[in-house]
């Protein structure tokens, strides 16, 4: 017993010092804090061991670089358009955007994202609609492919794009794939074999560096990007598998959103494509060419930018993006999100907008595909229920879309959901759209989901049972680390 006693002291010691290590090594929010204090005291050591798979702050590391980029004349662009709107001499092109100069200007000063004018945007909701059109455009390439996804499947979709890039690459044209480790951990080591015996290049993002373990396996890539010939760009929320087809016995219909676009904002996301690929690339770095940025003629006339986030940013540029455009509304909000576990600050944003009169709407889906999240999101549903926002429960299979539209006028399509885990942890993608037209196809598809769902009310979520009651409570407290 006295043994035991000495060991008992020694690892509670242990324990009272790897946490006083996450509070002032760490540096991170309050509530993310103690989250993890909480899975110290009840979990000891194996905690620790959890943080050190799970926790880790990135901030202070400068994972993404490329000294090209200089080449692209982009700093000279932001400081020029900055410059611009703050002297009030900026040339916007329509309401949409004049009504959005704060946001366009924060998102160009905190995330050096720049503004184009002369995009044309194809929405998709379905996966048989986008993959159709992607592999059509993949079939076109003439110079380079660049397709970087969070989930690839080794499944029929899945052989089918790696199909089309094995013929494409067999054709001259220069192909990357880049997909995130955990996402794609059921992806066989070697099914691009035959991709790069054709002269593509695969890599793979953050992997681990030993069997069944990695220490950064919470902070994953969970972008979904592709551009061709650096004139065609796809960006939102479809994975590369047949469940994203519908095909899923579990989800069965799979509703999701997913952009096509054409203008310059498809250099912005060929920026990010490169930047995440030379940071997971070893030998094979990809240089400056200007054919990966061509001089093309306008497009369409859709404002955008294309911004991103992740761990190792010194702000959350797309929550920001979010609450910033929530307090713009003086009409109508439209979130559509599959996980809906806010912050505090994005969910204070929103009871705001309930309290001052505009119409809040959320849609979550009926089918959960993690159990502890979706309890989360349920509680969080709560509040704003009782703030009077209308909540609406999907039943026509999963919905994955993460989209938000304000006033018909601005909207954001991307990879981010409404949770901690996008908006902090995760490396995402979204474009912000300053258009009333793109605002409106948003806002009917919408519409149409309201179809197929269910309201939910104040009353019938008051009389959830205790046991749900329960399950919420212990999701909340776990959602700043889910």
């Amino acid at each position: 017993m006295h043994i035991f006693s000495y060991v008992l002291m020694f690892f509670s010691i242990l324990n009272i010092l790897l946490a006083a290590i996450i509070v002032f090594k760490e540096r991170r929010d309050a509530s993310s804090t103690w989250a993890w204090l909480l899975v110290l005291v009840f979990i000891p050591l194996g905690g620790f061991f959890l943080y050190l798979m799970l926790g880790q702050n990135l901030n202070r590391h400068r994972l993404f670089h490329w000294d090209d980029r200089k080449k692209l004349g982009l700093e000279q662009m932001l400081k020029k358009q900055i410059t611009h709107i703050r002297d009030g001499s900026f040339e916007f092109s329509s309401e949409p955007e004049r009504a959005s100069q704060d946001l366009i200007y924060m998102q160009l000063l905190n995330n050096e994202a720049p503004f184009t004018s002369d995009n044309a945007v194809d929405i998709y909701t379905t996966g048989g609609e986008k993959f159709k059109n992607l592999l059509h455009d993949i079939d076109q390439a003439q110079n380079h492919i660049h397709l970087q996804y969070y989930i690839i499947k080794k499944d029929n979709l899945g052989r089918r794009i790696r199909d089309a890039l094995i013929e494409k690459a067999k054709q001259g044209v220069k192909v990357r794939v880049l997909y995130d480790e955990l996402g794609s951990r059921t992806l066989p080591n070697n099914f691009f074999a035959d991709l790069r015996k054709a002269g593509g290049e695969v890599e793979v993002f953050f992997p681990s560096k030993f069997a069944f373990i990695n220490f950064r396996m919470n902070y994953r890539n969970h972008r979904k990007i592709v551009i061709i010939d650096g004139k065609i760009g796809y960006v939102g929320g479809f994975n590369i598998g047949d469940e994203y087809l519908g095909l899923s016995p579990r989800f069965g219909n799979w509703r999701d959103t997913h952009l096509r676009i054409q203008g310059k904002a498809v250099l912005s996301m060929q920026t990010r494509f490169i930047l995440d690929w030379n940071q997971a690339s070893y030998g094979h770095d990809i240089d400056y060419d200007p054919v990966l940025y061509p001089n093309e003629d306008a497009k369409g006339t859709v404002g955008m930018q294309i911004v991103t986030s992740g761990p190792e940013s010194e702000w959350p540029q797309i929550k920001d993006g979010y609450i910033k455009m929530i307090s713009m509304a003086k009409k109508s909000i439209t979130i559509q999100t599959p996980y809906f576990i806010p912050d505090a600050s994005l969910l204070d944003t929103l009871r705001i907008a309930c309290h001052s009169g505009v119409n809040v709407n959320i849609m979550i889906p009926n089918k959960p595909d993690h159990l502890f999240v979706y309890w989360a999101s349920l509680s969080n549903i709560g509040g704003l229920l009782k703030a009077g926002a209308n909540v609406y429960i999907y039943d026509n299979g999963f919905i994955h879309a993460k989209s938000i539209v304000v006033d018909d006028e601005i909207s954001s399509v991307g990879t981010a959901n409404f949770d901690i885990r996008s908006l902090k942890l995760n490396f995402e993608i979204n474009a912000f759209i300053y258009n009333k037209d793109v605002a409106k196809q948003l806002t009917d598809a919408f519409q149409e989901d309201v179809k197929l769902s269910r309201k939910l009310t104040w009353e019938e979520y008051q009389h959830r049972s205790r046991w749900i009651r329960f399950r919420e409570s212990i999701s909340r407290l776990l959602s700043p680390i889910l």
